[in-house]
């Protein structure tokens, strides 16, 4: 028996990716970065806290307010397909046949399919919202969903980069603990996140890094340069 495997929960996993991918990297370059100005580890976990709690805030208000977009979006676009089918139904038919004949069925053929769909007024509407406009029905609770998603990934990611900061005093000592930590991690998160979506996991690994890399090194060389250390 031939089965075929897709990625299932994209919109969850999307989620996670967003939310950890800023995570991981935005508190590591901050730490980075007062860790190249100061040595108290004890401030650049007060800083980090801070920003973690705002960042996942404001990183799941934007999951929210993305989700809601989507939602009132597809809502609105339900209600004019309806108040078309309703009004032009001749029109709304010749649209029906002009998704089929792309896929190269015949004129009588494609004429048959947009009458007998049209018996159907919920499934003809259906099939427009998906195949006209290319709009799935968003899943119940969305926007909330995407907003916890985000926010407590954002939190997870950013707890990593500051962990050693917690049990080195030193700050700048604190940082090559937290490097390597967080290049591990950042490894790691960057070849599942390759992995499920397809792409080379390896190759995939190494843009995180590098990309987490740059800001955190830009963060502490400007830190540095202002205070002149």
């Amino acid at each position: 028996m031939h089965h075929e495997n897709h990625l299932k929960s994209s919109d969850t996993i999307r989620d996670i990716v967003i939310g950890m991918s800023d995570g991981l990297t935005v508190p590591f370059a901050l730490a980075a970065g007062l860790s190249g100005a100061i040595n108290s580890s004890a401030i650049v976990v007060t800083a980090g806290i801070a920003e973690i709690v705002a960042g996942s805030i404001a990183m799941g208000l934007g999951g929210f307010l993305a989700g809601r977009t989507e939602a009132d979006h597809y809502t609105s676009e339900l209600k004019r397909e309806y108040e078309e089918v309703e009004r032009v139904p001749e029109q709304e038919k010749t649209e029906v046949m002009e998704v089929f004949a792309d896929f190269g069925l015949s004129e009588t053929l494609q004429r048959q399919i947009a009458d007998e769909m049209a018996r159907d007024k919920d499934k003809w509407v259906d099939f427009m919202m998906r195949y006209e406009l290319g709009l799935e029905k968003p899943e119940a609770n969305r926007a909330t969903q995407s907003a916890i998603t985000i926010g407590l990934s954002y939190i997870v990611g950013g707890i990593i980069p500051l962990s050693p900061y917690f049990l080195v005093d030193n700050s700048q000592m604190a940082l090559y603990y937290s490097c390597g930590i967080t290049l591990i991690c950042l490894f790691i998160f960057g070849y599942f996140k390759s992995k499920v979506t397809g792409q080379n996991a390896v190759v995939g690994a190494f843009k995180v890094v590098i990309i987490g890399a740059l800001a955190a090194a830009a963060a502490f060389l400007v830190a540095r340069q202002i205070t002149g250390k």
